[in-house]
């Protein structure tokens, strides 16, 4: 937590992205039914201008993330385009635009179900949050749809994130409606699921719970959820014809005094002289120091290996993996006199489906990223004496900072995926699996529930 709040604070002194995952666009636009505009392009075309625009700024360059088309190629669009675009026409004449940008980690983990309308959609929420996992870097808020059609629910769960955090004013004052009551019960009962903060375990999983509601079928009850990471970014503005809107930037007294520094119990790990020996000493939990040269990778660079061993072809000149270890990440680019751009891990479980084929094919030792792997690959890493080891998701500014140099390696074509070297020092890890297979994203949250269990108070 002191990691995710510094990097908070860094990001707005440096005017830097808080993670380097800067998201899909979505916008939801209200349009005044009296406005009219004074161009020949669509709506859709204007927003898509104002993302390009806004990802391309020469002086704080956004990663793009967008690739075209969604099956097959892949390729990415350059620019972070197109958004996707939610429109309502409205009474009056000025247009409202509130926007995210909404990052894959937490995306990925939405989820969707058609309930019967005897069903308990706390009860639901409940067994399908820790199914979630870590990936979408917990603690966040959970946004959550109810009634209307599948896509309707979806649509209002996305929404619902877009509304300030107030479960602090609303168990002040008390709950007036059901879905005031269903927030709080959710808030609680969620946080006593003992998740904790990257899925380590703690008392805190969701800082806020969304809910919004919309009339729906009889004989349906359409339920969508969709989690917002702890780099939740959003902006909210009116255009009225005046003239462009002013949107205020943050003031550095708003931030908690909170200050994050390498433990002095934490082990300083050389990278260049790693053996399988040495690996096999650390226990999950145990905190390290990482220095020296570091490979990266992530989904698009382990299918083209994958795809390299099954034609018989070597690994490009230069790649070897060998007694080394590989950080899933997709950094940001540079500017102004970065090393590189916000670095902060990828999701890990992503690339679960290579790890047996990275682990008894390429020689490599241990892998960076965030939140936690299946069976399977622990079972992988257990059985090659391998290491797994986790970076703070929502720290990627912070992390960046331990990166001195950057060479790229192989598969160019791939922008921010592709192989590079990252000479560190002191980039701070945790062990999550140790070579004997312990998890310590089975064992931290399972201690916690036993210790929340035994609290006195509810858990807010």
């Amino acid at each position: 937590m002191a990691q995710i709040l510094m990097n908070s604070r860094m990001s707005a002194e440096g005017q830097r992205p808080i993670c380097q995952d800067t998201g899909i666009v979505v916008a939801y636009v209200r349009v005044g039914m009296k406005v009219q505009w004074e161009t020949d392009s669509s709506l859709e075309d204007m927003v898509n201008e104002g993302v390009r625009r806004a990802y391309t700024h020469p002086d704080n360059v956004l990663r793009a993330s967008i690739v075209n088309p969604p099956i097959g190629a892949r390729k990415n669009t350059g620019d972070n385009t197109p958004a996707v675009t939610h429109t309502q026409l409205v009474a009056g004449d000025s247009v409202e635009v509130r926007l995210a940008a909404k990052g894959g980690g937490s995306e990925n983990k939405s989820k969707f179900a058609i309930l019967n309308p005897s069903d308990s959609i706390v009860d639901w929420v409940l067994e399908t949050v820790p199914k979630m996992g870590a990936g979408w870097c917990p603690p966040g808020i959970l946004g959550i749809g109810i009634g209307g059609s599948a896509e309707k629910a979806m649509v209002l769960a996305k929404e619902s994130l877009l509304d300030p955090i107030d479960i602090h004013v609303l168990r002040a004052r008390g709950p007036r409606t059901r879905v005031e009551e269903l927030r709080l019960e959710l808030l609680d009962k969620v946080n006593a699921l003992g998740i904790g903060a990257q899925g380590l375990g703690g008392l805190t999983t969701v800082l806020d719970v969304k809910v919004k509601e919309y009339p729906t079928h009889a004989a349906s009850l359409p339920v969508a959820m969709i989690p917002n990471c702890a780099a939740t970014r959003h902006a909210h503005f009116v255009l009225d014809g005046s003239g462009p809107a002013a949107l205020d930037p943050p003031r550095l007294e708003d931030w908690p005094k909170v200050s994050w520094a390498p433990s002095d119990d934490a082990r300083r790990v050389n990278l260049d002289s790693l053996t399988r020996e040495a690996i096999a000493e650390w226990k999950a939990g145990d905190r390290l120091l990482l220095s020296g040269k570091l490979l990266t990778g992530r989904d698009a660079a382990h299918k083209r290996i994958a795809s390299l061993f099954e034609a018989g072809e070597p690994l490009p000149d230069g790649v070897d993996f060998t007694n080394r270890i590989i950080y899933y990440v997709g950094p940001v680019d540079p500017v102004r006199d970065e090393i590189v751009g916000p670095a902060g891990p990828t999701t890990s479980t992503r690339m679960d489906k290579f790890t047996e084929l990275m682990l008894g094919k390429t020689g490599l030792i241990g892998m960076v990223g965030k939140a936690e792997r299946g069976d399977a690959t622990i079972e992988s890493i257990r059985r090659y004496k391998a290491v797994y080891l986790i970076a703070v998701g929502g720290a990627a500014y912070l992390v960046s900072k331990a990166i001195r140099k950057t060479r790229l390696i192989a598969f160019e074509d791939l922008g921010m995926e592709a192989i590079r070297e990252f000479e560190v020092v002191d980039m701070p890890v945790t062990v999550a699996v140790d070579a004997s297979g312990e998890s310590v994203h089975e064992s931290g949250p399972k201690a916690w529930r036993g210790r929340i269990a035994d609290l006195p108070v509810e858990v807010a």
